[in-house]
């Protein structure tokens, strides 16, 4: 039987740690379990998480270091392990596709000794071909594996518009599509702020200078480099999104987001993991919406779905 209030954390370097801390300050599980090849680091990892239960403000979660064995009655497995990007390293999330298609292979091996049930979130970069690969190589349920997709470019988005606007980035609606990297585009068509569409947004809000989408599209994907090369790696808002994902399953919620997981044939594509709007609940994801976009803006799907592809090519190879 799934515990759905059990989650297994695969991975416990930067992202996973954040990860961790985030759950148990959003006291989202019941239990967290720890799997990484480095044991010690994920022991670690646990015992400082475990103290900070014994808080009159916190829930007490059980943080423990496990194996692959708990993954039999998770509810949930977050995927974060495999290389990243390192400061003054290309900056290009595809480049990793090769090895981190390896452990994802070695990481679904184990997890599918076990359990079937279980909704898995997959964090590892190249996002897109990890997404990709775990769903159609292993006899998985589809609709319980999903990629984080373009959930952290879109916050990004809200962000920097939220910025330039002076208001809260909660008000800010519209989507990043696409793959989770360079080719992730903005679908200005489906922005709004409050119901304002994007077209008004100036007149709106007093602004004699009209907005300048190119540079915001820029800044939304240098950004993460940015903070790559000033911090060393991004964790923290790529553990909020996570977070997010497993407030919707848990509290099945059928909420709308741009997640990855494999097309099966919109915008006319099949055969590739991207993300578009995707509704996700506790049985995962349960409808995938092919929104209304712009002649552009489908040429410019089209054109990160060539970039997945090219570093797709690696899984043939396994």
């Amino acid at each position: 039987m799934v515990n759905k209030g059990k989650i297994v954390i695969i991975g416990t370097s930067n992202v996973g740690s954040a990860i961790l801390n985030k759950i148990t300050d959003f006291q989202l599980a019941s239990e967290i379990v720890l799997i990484d090849i480095n044991t010690a680091k994920a022991k670690g990892e646990a015992l400082d998480a475990s103290h900070a239960t014994s808080c009159i403000y916190s829930t007490n979660i059980n943080v423990h270091v496990g194996t692959y064995k708990d993954c039999h009655d998770a509810g949930i497995i977050i995927i974060t392990a495999g290389p990243s990007i390192k400061p003054g390293e290309t900056p290009d999330r595809l480049i990793l596709a090769k090895t981190n298609v390896k452990v994802m292979h070695s990481i679904m091996s184990e997890i599918t000794k076990y359990t079937k049930e279980a909704m898995i979130i997959a964090i590892t970069n190249p996002l897109d071909v990890a997404t990709y690969y775990i769903s159609t190589h292993f006899d998985y349920p589809r609709e319980k594996i999903v990629g984080t997709g373009t959930m952290l470019e879109t916050f990004r988005l809200r962000r920097i518009l939220a910025n330039h606007y002076h208001v809260d980035p909660k008000n800010i609606h519209g989507y990043i599509l696409g793959e989770h990297g360079n080719s992730a585009f903005t679908a200005w068509s489906t922005v709004n702020i409050a119901g304002m569409p994007l077209s008004h947004l100036d007149d709106c809000f007093n602004f004699s200078q009209r907005i300048d989408c190119k540079a915001i599209e820029d800044e939304v994907v240098q950004v993460a480099y940015d903070i790559i090369n000033l911090k060393g790696w991004t964790n923290t808002g790529i553990a909020m999104v996570a977070c997010r994902l497993i407030k919707a399953v848990l509290y099945d919620e059928h909420t709308i987001l741009p997640l990855s997981a494999v097309l099966e044939g919109e915008y006319g594509l099949r055969d590739i993991a991207l993300s578009i709007p995707r509704m996700l609940c506790g049985e995962g994801v349960v409808k995938s919406f092919e929104v209304k976009l712009t002649d552009a803006e489908r040429d410019l799907l089209l054109r990160s779905a060539e970039s997945v592809k090219k570093a797709s090519a690696c899984c043939r190879d396994l």
